[in-house]
């Protein structure tokens, strides 16, 4: 699969490669998300690229050696103690400034705990003539051994770099479908560019659904344990969690109750997932972040949440060969599945734009009681940083929409909220296909949408 994107991440690499100084760099994030790729994209032909593996603290050290032995013959001939002779003797042997990549760190720190400590002293003594990149995917470890400020690398990087999926334009670029497939495609592999490849090995979307989710040989049908074994010592309890939110069981008083735990004991696992990009808090548009009580969890990424929607719940049946019959049963839910994604987009797509002459901030969801025996949900609300404009939007995800209706309905529930007064109403609506009928409000469509994405 062809490179695309991550340009952000490359000029800022290159920038602390030309500056006079040599650099410490640490790129950091969840796995397959191409941090790798980015590193062997930058880096030069003269620059020394190592990827650790799980082996004993010795045997690293022999493999970088060899790995440096490759631009300097001989170095590997050499029998190194410990990190700081290596190290030392690397930098000594160097007549030009390059750039040493430490892949997977944290397997190296697994077996040498010592090492952050020695990186310190190198980097304090100021004497590197190498520019230095750690590179990790437990974003966990990565934060307590460089992010965390009691951490002997704390504060020491020029440059630290959380590398994050790719956006629904790049997945629509490398398969060259069109919008509405786009959308469909992103509900399932999200934005890690390892599932785009293995995507691209089967001519359909079915055919890759059955290939890589739905067979007990298939390359995904254990990606979630793999995942959380990077971040986590058990992973029972973040399976546990994430199948009952991805089968509706959203609330933290529910969840508990499904788990026969007080709510309290499970802030902390939910944090975590939350702070590596897993599962985020909803809350209804207008309501404060730290003391709402009307939140609830959602998963925040495509692949995870199709995972323990549909994957887990049939994986016994998967597992003995009937992957194609369950993937058949799947026909009717899918469409649900491509609407809930589809309404997220929507909300990132119009976050931050200018409409009508407003600058609109982040677009939340609305729910709640409008009166004692009413209950309404508006899937698109943003306030105009002014104060003064609200766009309100429905987005669906479904053929021949009669968008009269639609925008009838809206209007509806806009007339029943108490915080829409006084304020400038832009109606708009998200549809999988154009109406049949003109109406005078706004309409975006999937090319829309992801053209906004963009």
């Amino acid at each position: 699969m062809r490179f695309v994107n991550r340009v952000e991440e490359q000029s800022r690499i290159s920038k602390i490669f030309n500056d006079p100084k040599p650099g410490f760099i640490v790129v950091y994030g969840r796995r397959r998300c191409g941090k790798s790729t980015l590193l062997k994209k930058v880096i030069r032909d003269k620059d020394i690229y190592f990827m650790a593996d799980q082996t004993e603290r010795s045997q690293q050290i022999n493999f970088l050696a060899q790995s440096i032995s490759e631009k300097f013959q001989g170095f590997d001939q050499v029998k190194y103690p410990n990190w700081e002779v290596l190290l030392t003797a690397f930098n000594q042997r160097l007549t030009e400034r390059v750039c040493l990549v430490l892949d997977e760190f944290s397997y190296l720190v697994k077996s040498a705990p010592e090492l952050p400590s020695t990186l310190q002293k190198l980097l304090d003594k100021g004497e590197n003539k190498y520019d230095l990149i750690l590179c990790g995917s437990s974003q966990q470890l990565m934060h307590g051994l460089l992010i965390n400020s009691t951490a002997p690398l704390y504060g020491r990087a020029n440059l630290i770099l959380r590398v994050k999926p790719m956006k629904l334009p790049y997945l629509r670029e490398i398969l060259k479908c069109n919008a509405i497939e786009a959308v469909e495609e992103y509900s399932v592999w999200g934005g890690v560019p390892r599932y785009w490849e293995l995507r691209m090995k089967e001519k359909t979307f079915h055919e890759a659904l059955k290939a890589h989710l739905f067979s007990p040989q298939g390359i995904l049908i254990e990606e979630p344990q793999r995942l959380f074994t990077d971040e986590m010592r058990e992973t029972s309890q973040a399976y546990t969690i994430l199948s009952l939110i991805g089968n509706g069981v959203q609330r933290l008083s529910e969840i508990a109750g499904r788990m026969e735990k007080p709510a309290t004991s499970l802030s902390g696992p939910i944090e975590k997932l939350v702070q590596l990009g897993y599962i985020e808090r909803e809350l209804p548009f207008g309501e404060n972040e730290k003391n709402s009580k009307k939140s609830y969890y959602i998963i925040s990424d495509p692949f995870i949440q199709f995972y323990f929607s549909f994957v887990l719940p049939k994986r016994s049946l998967i597992e003995i060969d009937k992957g194609a019959s369950v993937l058949s049963n799947l026909a009717n839910k899918l469409p649900i599945h491509f609407s809930v994604c589809w309404e997220k987009l929507c909300r990132q797509a119009i976050s931050g734009i200018e409409i009508n002459g407003f600058s609109f901030g982040l677009a939340r969801k609305w729910w709640g009681n409008v009166s004692k025996n009413e209950r309404i949900e508006i899937d698109l609300i943003t306030e105009s940083t002014d104060g003064k404009a609200l766009l309100v939007g429905e987005c669906k995800w479904t053929e021949n929409e009669n968008a009269t209706r639609l925008i009838y309905e809206l209007e509806q529930k806009v007339s029943k909220l108490t915080f829409t007064k006084d304020k400038t109403i832009i109606l708009c609506l998200f549809l999988k296909k154009r109406p049949k009928e003109k109406i005078e409000h706004q309409i975006y469509l999937p090319e829309d949408v992801i053209e906004m994405l963009g």
